[in-house]
Formats: C-alpha cells, sequence, structure tokens
C-alpha cells in the first residue's frame, strides 16, 4: 500500500471502486506530461452524509454537500491510482473546479466544495496540498448530482 493510502486510510476512509464511465469515448484521467487531467467526478458515492441526488440548499443540506465533496475526492483518487497504479506518483494538487447543484438563492458553493478541499489539504499536506480552485453554482448537473469535481495534479519526476 502506497504512503498516500495509508494516510487515508489512517484519516478512517478507503478508497471506493473507481467510477466506470458509461461511454468508452471518455476516462476518468489522461496523463499530458507531468500532469494528470481527472474528469468530472460525483456518481456512485457512498459514506456517512453522502447524498447522490438533489439541489444543495433544499434537499441537500450543506454538510451533507460537504461530506459529499469529500466523497467526490476519494473517487477522484481511486481513479488516479487506476490510471497510475500508484497514489505515491502525485506530487501535488493543481487545480480543483467545483459544481454544486443548486437551489435557487443559495450561494455557499465554497463551503460545499471544501469537503474536497479540505481532504486534499489534509491528505497531501500544507505544501503539496494547497491548490487553486473554483466553486460555482448549477442549475442542474447530470443525472441530479449534487457534486461534480474535475481536477488536474502533478506527477511527481
Amino acid at each position: 500500500m502506497s504512503m498516500i493510502e495509508d494516510k487515508i486510510k489512517s484519516m478512517g476512509y478507503s478508497l471506493p471502486e473507481p467510477f466506470k464511465f458509461p461511454n468508452p469515448n471518455r476516462t476518468g484521467c489522461v496523463v499530458v506530461g507531468s500532469i494528470v487531467y481527472a474528469s468530472g467526478h460525483g456518481r456512485d458515492l457512498s459514506g456517512p452524509k453522502v447524498k447522490a441526488k438533489g439541489k444543495v440548499g433544499s434537499e441537500v443540506t450543506v454538510e451533507e454537500g460537504y461530506a459529499t465533496a469529500r466523497a467526490v475526492a476519494l473517487s477522484m483518487l481511486a481513479s488516479l491510482k487506476q490510471e497510475l497504479g500508484d497514489l505515491d506518483r502525485v506530487k501535488r494538487v493543481i487545480r480543483l473546479y467545483g459544481m454544486v447543484n443548486v437551489a435557487p438563492g443559495f450561494d455557499r458553493m465554497p463551503e460545499v466544495i471544501d469537503g474536497a478541499s479540505d481532504f486534499f489539504y489534509e491528505v497531501f499536506g500544507a505544501t503539496f496540498g494547497k491548490h487553486a480552485r473554483t466553486a460555482v453554482g448549477m442549475a442542474e448537473l447530470p443525472h441530479g448530482i449534487p457534486v461534480e469535481i474535475n481536477g488536474e495534479f502533478e506527477l511527481k519526476s
């Protein structure tokens, strides 16, 4: 097991099975040089307070959205492991782009996406877990999911 996976386990989490994309024209991750681009993740999640569907601000609370964003981060790591073979190949989190399925008038998207940002910061530490980020609200997300996140990660040379 990698040091990153050991860290995740010590935090009380385990990697889920990687998301199986429904069409062969896309994949969980693409490596270009020293950068890994992770596709939007947000389906087939589980865990305490994690919601599979709903709008944050009406059917989903901020706390549940936060937990769902944390589960999305775990799903992204599962895809990274599938692509790279070893999470210890990841040097740092570069950027996250977080989308929140929001009820009209909801504007606390950053607090929801903090679930993923806080998780990556804790896993990779202050130097390599700190990242650029966008957190936006969307009128709808695919299949009614509450959170979708994609991102970029730097590989160790």
